[in-house]
């Protein structure tokens, strides 16, 4: 099958079966939050925590499919005040359908919506953008450096993307599945006939079946068919492990400014050993992160923002008093009871359970971090109980908290205007 045939295959698959599945009327309930691309998340790792929120952003979402990043988006920018517009850029007009739907049960007025691929974006008239959102996409295309070399010539120079690509190690089985559907639910067969086929396949795989002795991958569990077509059936994907992906943002002019979530990437998370910690040390951060992922065995994506390789841009750091920590996808209640008492919080990622120490005022800081109140702020008000508590004392406690609440993704920071 050539390339264009798959093409076909590929838009067929979204048009038949907008992928993830999603209601419009379940807006009501519920706004869907992750990565990449959450408003402030993305300020941080774009932006170093500094984007002047009152000028206008532009942002595009390249392969929207039914819409979460560009309402998630849309959404928080509405609800920050944030002026600006979001493009949902898809080939699908059902996938786009569904996001319209959701759009307009919202009564989100800063979505603008086109049809086409990402890889004519130059031919659309589209941009520049400020940031980019580009979540599932490029590990589906011919090409994937071709689709990125293609976003990033209508990106601004001071703006950034957020990729999500499939990881390797993570996925295991599922390139097994595949292949045996191939042969078994060839393409070209009726589609419902293919992921019926594959639902028998599953079930009927032995115990040794790497899907089953996998147990990461849940897609074709609890994403009805379009979840098992996206999984097992799809015309096209290919997975990345942290070199590639470097390499491939390289190519394309860019550098890597952010992993979410970062202790994933950080082997001395899991490996306990100080004689092999030290071998180590002299590994660049993303020479650790390709360690983390070989050690780790469990990602089953790669989420990462990216800007370009000559924006000065670094990321905030949990040292200036003006700074404003942000919570991210937490109240301030939940935050504080994710710090028991005991001074440790545990994290399961994939799998894996990871604990972490926290320092001894972590849940007086958390308590505080209201989004609004600075460093400084935050200081002033524990100063009122703890008299003796000096602003570097409280400075290394801050540092602490934040290594492990940045790190499992739950804290970003904000740089005021007049810290800018």
């Amino acid at each position: 099958m050539n390339d264009s045939e798959t093409d076909g295959r590929v838009l067929s698959h979204y048009e038949a079966y907008p992928y993830p599945e999603r209601d419009p009327r379940d807006e009501a309930k519920r706004l869907i939050t992750g990565s990449p691309s959450s408003l402030f998340e993305l300020n941080h790792y774009v932006f170093g925590g500094a984007r002047d929120f009152s000028l206008p952003l532009n942002a595009l979402v390249a392969g929207g499919g039914t819409g979460d990043a560009a309402i998630m988006l849309a959404q928080q920018m509405t609800d920050a005040g944030v002026p600006g517009t979001v493009a949902h850029l898809d080939i699908s007009e059902p996938s786009q359908q569904v996001a319209m739907a959701r759009a307009e049960a919202r009564g989100l007025a800063n979505i603008r919506f086109e049809r086409g691929s990402l890889l004519d974006i130059g031919k659309l008239g589209l941009g520049p953008f400020d940031y980019i959102d580009c979540c599932g996409v490029l590990h589906h295309l011919a090409d994937p450096q071709a689709g990125l070399d293609a976003l990033v010539s209508v990106l601004t120079p001071d703006g950034g993307l957020g990729v999500m690509v499939y990881g390797e190690l993570g996925r295991i089985g599922v390139y097994h599945l595949q292949e045996m559907l191939r042969t078994v639910a060839p393409p070209g067969e009726d589609d419902r006939t293919r992921v019926a086929m594959a639902r028998r396949l599953v079930a009927a795989l032995p115990p040794t079946a790497w899907l089953n002795r996998n147990g990461l991958i849940q897609d074709h569990e609890s994403g009805g068919d379009p979840g098992i077509y996206d999984l097992l059936l799809h015309a096209r994907d290919r997975a990345y492990r942290v070199p590639e992906i470097a390499a491939l943002a390289a190519v394309s002019g860019l550098r890597l400014a952010g992993l979410i979530a970062p202790f994933e990437y950080e082997p001395a998370h899991f490996l306990k050993a100080p004689a092999l910690l030290k071998k180590l040390d002299g590994l660049d951060w993303l020479q650790r992160a390709a360690f983390a992922e070989l050690l780790t065995g469990n990602r089953t994506k790669h989420i990462f923002y990216a800007v370009r390789a000559d924006n000065p841009v670094a990321l905030p750091a949990p040292d200036q008093p003006g700074i404003v920590p942000v919570l991210r996808d937490l109240s301030v209640e939940e935050a504080v009871g994710l710090v028991p008492a005991g001074g440790t919080v545990t994290v399961s990622s994939d799998g894996l359970k990871t604990a972490f120490a926290v320092p001894a005022l972590a849940r007086a800081i958390i308590g505080l971090c209201d989004g609004q109140r600075s460093l400084a702020a935050i200081h002033d008000a524990i100063r009122g109980k703890r008299t003796d508590l000096d602003w570097h004392a409280f400075q290394r406690q801050f540092a602490e908290l934040y290594t492990v609440m940045n790190g499992i993704n739950r804290m970003v920071l904000v740089k005021p205007a007049t810290t800018r």
